[in-house]
């Protein structure tokens, strides 16, 4: 097997080790409203476009019971619209700080780009927060040949739609050999419904949700634990494979072409 493509997801994945830039934001986003959101509730639909995030974070029961207590109704589409707006510009400005690369990932862009293999990427981020967010990662040597947001499309994620249009970007054909590499269930999810060979990332993600430092800083069997778990969310998901970040993805990948 020679791989043609791989398909990155942001953040978690390729910058924001941990994927912290959304989570403080969704949480001031409800605190608008009267609503306290946990750091585990943001967390919760990760990898989701953004108003479905946060259409999935108003359905849960504590976030609906305190919106109903201090609003006097059950929320509605219009609610989410609302919270949605509050949280889009508040992103904007936070995202570029958290743009990070995760350590390796450049010289993983190297090692594919050696192999001849593609790179493009999606992501549950709209246009507008992407707009800061490319250019700091193009300075550290990340700027893919596609880049398909969330509103780029009428579905997102879990759906194919992003990879569809980033096929359609990068002119792969119908049977193209391609990777999806992601930290999320929505963000796999996209890669099963195309056919591609997924690859889950187990420790820079949104279900570890550490820093660097905070992960080296853990005891090896809790390292092991949190990666077991998240290996398990992510292959209940459909992940081919799990790796502990993009720096592990050359080795990966040179292990499936010689296996053919």
């Amino acid at each position: 097997m020679k791989f043609d493509a791989a398909i990155f997801d942001w953040a978690g994945t390729m910058i924001d080790f941990g994927s912290f830039a959304p989570m403080g934001v969704f949480v001031e986003a409800f605190a608008t409203f009267g609503v306290t959101a946990t750091i585990d509730e943001a967390r919760g639909p990760m990898g989701s476009p953004k108003r479905a995030h946060i259409q999935a974070m108003m359905a849960m029961p504590s976030i609906r019971g305190q919106w109903e207590a201090k609003h006097g109704r059950a929320p509605t589409e219009a609610d989410v619209d609302a919270v949605y707006e509050i949280f889009v510009p508040m992103n904007e400005a936070v995202a570029p700080k958290y743009a990070t690369l995760v350590p390796g990932a450049k010289a993983t862009l190297d090692a594919l780009a050696a192999r001849g293999i593609r790179v493009g990427s999606t992501t549950g981020y709209v246009r507008s927060i992407m707009k800061g967010v490319i250019p700091v990662a193009a300075e550290q040597g990340f700027l893919p040949e596609c880049i398909v947001c969330a509103d780029d499309v009428t579905g997102g994620r879990p759906g194919p739609e992003q990879m569809f249009l980033a096929f359609e970007q990068m002119s792969l054909n119908p049977g193209a050999k391609v990777l999806k590499v992601d930290d999320t269930e929505p963000g796999i999810a996209e890669g099963v419904a195309v056919g591609a060979v997924t690859v889950g990332v187990a420790l820079s993600g949104n279900i570890a949700g550490l820093t660097p430092e905070d992960l080296a800083g853990l005891p090896e069997a809790e390292r092991d634990a949190l990666r077991a778990k998240a290996a398990g969310i992510l292959r209940g998901a459909g992940a081919h494979h799990v790796i502990d970040t993009v720096a592990d993805l050359p080795a990966l990948i040179e292990r499936l072409e010689a296996e053919g």
